[in-house]
């Protein structure tokens, strides 16, 4: 099943998650919904509330807690996008002109805080501690997550472990927390919960390394902004640090000049030093097992579409061009 697929499959839970993201952003304030409207609205896929949505489909769920969660999912991503644009000054997401870029730094931060507001607001309103507590811990992770990659900003000395608790923190945690609450609004038991997490964390984790590989083997068309912006903005990933650890001497100082001063002027042999390393297989291998690890923790889970829908989420997320 394609991406597309799932989107038919779930056509009419993500018209209400649709709905529930407009009404949570409406406000008499009107560059809010305009300029939130333009970034929520600008192409992404929306996989983290597909997993919280076919998951409760997998468990039978029949009320409406979802949608709203659903919604609160993608707002805490969508503010974190747009902090993310402006301290990178990025100019380009998916194609389009970033919300910095159209207006400037100020409204797209002070958006986001307001996205961040009503996601709390919807999280108090839904009335389950629980989820209240898985939320904002999510929250918490998240941004501890974006503070540590910019403590490791321009050092190439930053290891593998070190990068994959960025990944941990700023990326599988949504997917995780999507996980966790399908179950939990369902009504499951926690090893069910754990099922899920366990799926929805290792789904993130693969997500963002191949986001890594493709900021370095896909075309600029297809990736939607410009090849080498992780090197640009001096962010040590996965194809950096395996090539650092298995380059010759000439190659290691062209990666440690790109990531703390030069960026994509030193693409080209940036490139090169990761081919000839095979840093960009190696990090898709660590990507599958990821994917495996996802895949195999449905088992056990309810046997229906929405599950096998869930599997193939796992194989769209690593398969993806690069």
């Amino acid at each position: 099943m394609a991406i597309e697929e799932l989107q038919t499959l779930l056509a009419d839970d993500l018209a209400a998650v649709d709905r529930a993201i407009h009404d949570l952003l409406s406000s008499d304030i009107p560059l809010i919904p305009l300029l939130g409207n333009y970034v929520i609205d600008s192409g992404g896929k929306r996989l983290r509330p597909m997993v919280m949505l076919a998951a409760t489909r997998m468990f039978g769920y029949g009320g409406n807690r979802h949608h709203t969660l659903a919604a609160v999912i993608e707002f805490i991503h969508t503010a974190t996008l747009m902090h993310d644009d402006v301290v990178d000054d990025s100019q380009q997401r998916r194609t389009k002109p970033t919300a910095n870029a159209v207006w400037g730094a100020q409204a797209p931060v002070l958006v986001g805080d307001f996205l961040f507001a009503r996601s709390f607001e919807a999280m108090v309103a839904d009335g389950e501690m629980r989820v209240l507590d898985i939320l904002s811990r999510a929250t918490r992770e998240l941004a501890e997550g974006e503070v540590l990659q910019l403590a490791n900003v321009h050092d190439p000395d930053v290891d593998e472990a070190n990068y994959l608790r960025v990944v941990s923190a700023k990326t599988a945690v949504l997917f995780e927390a999507a996980g966790r609450l399908a179950a939990i609004v369902s009504g499951r038991d926690s090893e069910d919960e754990e099922r899920m997490a366990t799926y929805g964390h290792n789904l993130g984790v693969a997500f963002q390394l191949i986001d890594d590989v493709l900021d370095y083997s896909a075309t600029a068309e297809t990736w939607g902004k410009q090849l080498g912006n992780d090197l640009e903005e001096g962010k040590p990933t996965l194809p950096t640090i395996h090539a650092l650890a298995h380059a010759e001497k000439g190659e290691r100082d062209a990666i440690r000049r790109a990531l703390e001063e030069e960026g994509v002027a030193l693409l080209d042999p940036v490139r090169a030093a990761i081919e000839r390393t095979r840093a960009i297989e190696y990090t898709v291998e660590a990507a599958r097992e990821r994917v495996e690890t996802a895949k195999q923790a449905l088992a056990g889970l309810p046997d229906t579409a929405e599950r096998r829908a869930l599997a193939e989420v796992a194989d769209f997320v690593v398969n993806r061009e690069y």
